[in-house]
């Protein structure tokens, strides 16, 4: 399977880390953040994956390079223009072939095993989904057994943690430019074609400074 990572956001709220060096590489306990899903995706048995990016980009291709040091072949979706989470995918699907693949955002952590998504995908999409953070108390989508619907606010309600697998079919009918991925994924969901999990160990949303320390704690505790 081959792994896709997001890391085209502007990172605003992580300022003044970000003014100069792309939220992906800010380090977290010594290590740029988006090393931490290339470890764990080349553990998972990955080979191949891909990455977007736009702010700063050039940085993230000058670091990480062919991905070779991770045992990993790397390739590189530049966007020109924001092209938010749909777009973006929509536009990597041609490095990502017909078959579906691994997502994971760049600006997540967690220790959920990648491995556990090397299985056959029933239906269009499978969302990793977690308790709700403070920061995000009405969540996104609810599991129904092993299928997701939408939250619609009911108790239950659990948030996307930005890791999946999708199939690139979720992506007919689009066009270039500018969209986001939940539509498509509420679209889905009605259509009773995505299936779900809860992951119940570590996980952040790196979006501010307050959450990049929470990391560095949860990463020393571990050591």
């Amino acid at each position: 399977m081959k792994a896709m990572i997001l890391a085209a956001g502007k990172g605003e709220r992580m300022r003044p880390l970000t003014l100069h060096t792309p939220k992906p590489l800010v380090p977290v306990a010594g290590q740029p953040l988006i090393e931490y899903h290339l470890r764990a995706l080349a553990a998972a048995g990955v080979s191949e994956v891909v990455i977007n990016h736009a702010w700063l980009g050039q940085q993230i291709e000058d670091h990480l390079g062919d991905g070779s040091r991770f045992g990993l072949t790397i390739r590189y979706s530049a966007e020109g223009e924001p092209l938010e989470t749909g777009g973006g995918i929509f536009k990597a699907l041609p490095m990502l072939g017909e078959t579906p693949f691994l997502l994971v955002n760049g600006d997540v952590w967690s220790d959920y095993d990648f491995r556990q998504l090397n299985k056959p995908l029933e239906g269009l999409a499978h969302l990793v989904l977690v308790d709700n953070p403070g920061h995000h108390g009405r969540g996104d989508f609810r599991l129904q057994g092993a299928q997701v619907v939408d939250g619609d606010d009911a108790p239950g309600t659990l948030t996307f943690s930005g890791i999946s697998v999708l199939d690139p079919a979720l992506f007919a009918g689009c066009q270039p430019g500018a969209f986001k991925l939940a539509p498509l994924l509420r679209q889905a969901m009605a259509q009773g074609k995505v299936t779900g999990e809860r992951h119940g160990g570590l996980w952040v949303d790196v979006g501010t400074l307050e959450r990049l320390a929470e990391v560095e704690r949860l990463i020393g505790e571990r050591a």
